[in-house]
């Protein structure tokens, strides 16, 4: 009883802290015209499951807005609309995407899924904004973590919500760094600019931390291509590697570890996305404590207000195929809710402005948008694949009976990371 009680009265914070986010009352409808959110993501294609499940995360976040009273500005309170673009995982196609967004004056574009179609989306926003300061648009990455797109190719229009790869490897490498039991490591990635961007940071951390880890194999291949991994597995088996080191995702990561598993291999995987689609029950018990993986947030951080949020996800979404909540989405939606509410309009320019040095808390979960990069900053933690209901493990991944405990929570100021944007602003 006093633990339901405890799960409702966080509920209730929530929900009062979401109204405080729009200035408006959860019974305070919306009536205003919608403020047109465009999803440029691969709905159909190889990552057609993860495009999905990023429509989910998002679509729950504007729910969650639009529920509280939307978005309050200076002429009355606006709904927000979701509107989803297929980008079939092309840059190509992405960018006739953005052409049609562009047309119907939609000033917020998001995107994650691929570092290859974010980058070509930040130059054509980019341009946009140049050329047509009347129709400007701002870019909200929720996981495209190439980490040139907050440095070196830093712009004031684009966001980004998620910790980038050089973030996600040191923390990963914090905990590669106690594990005595690897001495050789192969590097398996997707061939592009992500993949390559993981394998340089993987040989430079294990380089700094750990120095007598040999890397026995660096090898890319092509992305959403492969069918069948048998051939890898069969290369890292042969390397005599006791630790894979991969920033594959979607069905890449999926049909990896559902090979490794067939084939018996006994190494640890340490994964940027190992929690995610399928992946634990490709693995099932073969990924027991050899399955690590890093995320901003997971459903056994534990914690009142961390459960209300994972128990009303689940509500909204109950089927077990479905189960994969991604916090900083539904966040990133209501921190650009918190920015339009502040600008007191729905203007880009004003909201990007209203965006820098943003701080936004949920009740269980806080992060800031570093003015300087427009990247964010969040705790991070390091997890351990194991069944549902050892210690640490309450809730499973997608009803597979498999979850993950924490072995390494990060706070914000430790994952802080540098920075070598030199951003030009309007």
């Amino acid at each position: 009883m006093a633990r339901a009680a405890a799960i409702m009265v966080a509920m209730v914070a929530l929900a009062a802290g979401l109204a405080a986010v729009t200035g408006a009352q959860a019974d305070e409808a919306p009536t205003g015209k919608p403020i047109q959110l465009a999803l440029i993501e691969g709905m159909s294609g190889p990552f057609a499951d993860a495009g999905a499940a990023v429509e989910r995360n998002l679509r729950f976040g504007v729910e969650r807005v639009n529920a509280s009273g939307g978005v309050v500005l200076h002429d009355g309170r606006h709904p927000l609309e979701l509107v989803t673009l297929d980008s079939k995982g092309s840059p190509e196609a992405a960018l006739v995407q953005l052409r049609m967004a562009q047309d119907r004056h939609i000033g917020y574009v998001m995107q994650g899924n691929s570092s290859a179609v974010a980058a070509a989306l930040v130059t054509a926003i980019d341009r946009q904004a140049a050329r047509n300061p009347e129709n400007r648009e701002v870019f909200l990455n929720y996981s495209a973590d190439d980490p040139a797109l907050t440095n070196a190719n830093c712009s004031f229009w684009h966001f980004r919500f998620d910790a980038h790869a050089g973030m996600r490897m040191d923390a990963l490498a914090d905990v590669i760094a106690g594990d005595k039991s690897v001495k050789k490591v192969y590097l398996l990635n997707q061939d592009y600019s992500f993949g390559h961007d993981v394998s340089t940071l993987a040989r430079a951390a294990l380089a700094k931390d750990r120095p007598d880890i040999a890397i026995v194999g660096d090898e890319f291949h092509p992305i959403g291509r492969v069918k069948d991994f048998a051939p890898y597995v069969a290369k890292i088996r042969a390397a005599g590697a006791d630790a894979v080191i991969t920033g594959n995702w979607g069905s890449d990561l999926t049909l990896l570890v559902k090979a490794a598993r067939e084939q018996g291999l006994d190494t640890k995987f340490y994964t940027f996305y190992g929690n995610s689609l399928g992946a634990p029950a490709a693995l099932g018990d073969a990924g027991v404590k050899r399955v690590i993986a890093v995320a901003d947030w997971h459903p056994n951080v534990g914690g009142a207000a961390s459960d209300a949020w994972y128990k009303a996800f689940r509500t909204r979404y109950p089927a077990a195929k479905d189960d994969y909540p991604v916090l900083r989405m539904s966040m990133m939606v209501e921190m650009l809710a918190q920015a339009m509410a502040k600008a007191g309009t729905a203007d880009p320019g004003a909201v990007a402005k209203a965006l820098e040095g943003m701080r936004f808390d949920n009740g269980f979960h806080a992060m800031w948008m570093r003015a300087d990069d427009h990247q964010v900053i969040q705790p991070l933690y390091v997890m351990e694949m194991d069944k549902q209901g050892t210690p640490g493990v309450r809730y499973d991944n997608e009803g597979s009976g498999y979850g993950f405990r924490t072995v390494l929570a990060l706070p914000a100021e430790r994952t802080v990371p540098a920075t070598a944007c030199q951003m030009t602003r309007p």
